[in-house]
């Protein structure tokens, strides 16, 4: 099982020099795969959890790929309805090439109204929007003497019986977003009687990391949640449930984490070593 991070591409702390930061420091650490997220306009609902400065995922990615070398890349995830499915389609297939088949593309239908608002997009229609642009980046894509694609992953995120089918049909993983284990379990039993005789898409969650000196408790206690024992017992279940790749999110809310970037940078550490001794 691999294990990537999911880096904030925004917020007060984050310039240049903090995402450089950012992606050696999880090269370095031996993670697998680096990730970031997607937000266009900084509307009020989207600025509530993620202010600017707002760095756009393939234009940060292309720049990390120049930083880095051995770690994947990939955003969790590029909201779909926000772009022209030829314009997503060239944009990945050229940032794989330019990264050496490095790129994940994590996607899924958006929630901030007043983004898609701001940008023309009708926020009733994601959901038809996102399937009918997925099928069009997929066509593109068999295009390899125009586009050169190449194998690029298609993780597909949602928990919705629509978001399941739509991962059947056209993602190479479900890609889940920090759930309890709970959640997981029920998700992966739905997402099996929904696929029927289809194959069932690769299974890539992405957990909370949120390390505690003492453990955590309770029915709500999200994946990722605790001490560090309890988060390696957690990677070691989704490994157990099929887990292909687990992205871990040291994100928890407050902006002002993006100004302490080592605090994540620890408990990564200590993931990576604990971790590695388990294997």
């Amino acid at each position: 099982m691999k294990i990537g991070v999911n880096v904030p591409n925004f917020g007060p702390g984050t310039d240049p020099g903090a995402l450089r930061s950012w992606a050696q420091t999880v090269e370095g650490l031996g993670y697998d795969l680096l990730m970031v997220s997607d937000h266009v306009a900084i509307t009020p609902d989207v600025a509530a959890q993620y202010p600017a400065p707002f760095y756009e995922p393939f234009t940060t990615l292309s720049w990390l790929a120049g930083v880095t070398s051995r770690v994947r890349l990939g955003t969790t995830v590029l909201v779909v309805p926000y772009r022209h499915p030829l314009l997503v389609a060239r944009m990945a297939a050229n940032l794989d090439q330019l990264s050496g088949g490095r790129l994940v593309l994590g996607a899924g239908i958006g929630w901030a109204k007043q983004e898609f608002d701001a940008l023309g997009v009708p926020f009733e229609k994601r959901g038809k929007l996102t399937t009918e642009y997925l099928r069009a980046i997929r066509a593109a894509w068999a295009e390899h003497d125009d586009y050169r694609a190449g194998p690029i992953p298609l993780w597909l995120g949602g928990h919705s019986d629509a978001g399941l089918r739509r991962a059947i049909e056209l993602g190479d993983a479900w890609h889940p977003l920090r759930l309890t284990m709970a959640g997981f379990r029920e998700g992966l039993e739905r997402l099996n009687t929904l696929a029927g005789d289809q194959p069932v898409p690769a299974f890539a969650p992405r957990i909370l990391l949120r390390l505690t000196g003492t453990p955590v408790t309770g029915p709500e206690r999200r994946a990722g949640e605790g001490t560090l024992d309890q988060v390696l017992d957690d990677l070691t279940r989704l490994r157990a449930m099929g887990a292909d790749t687990v992205v871990l999110d040291p994100f928890d809310a407050d902006p002002a984490e993006t100004l302490h970037p080592e605090v994540a940078w620890r408990d990564l550490a200590a993931i990576a070593a604990s971790w590695k001794e388990k294997r």
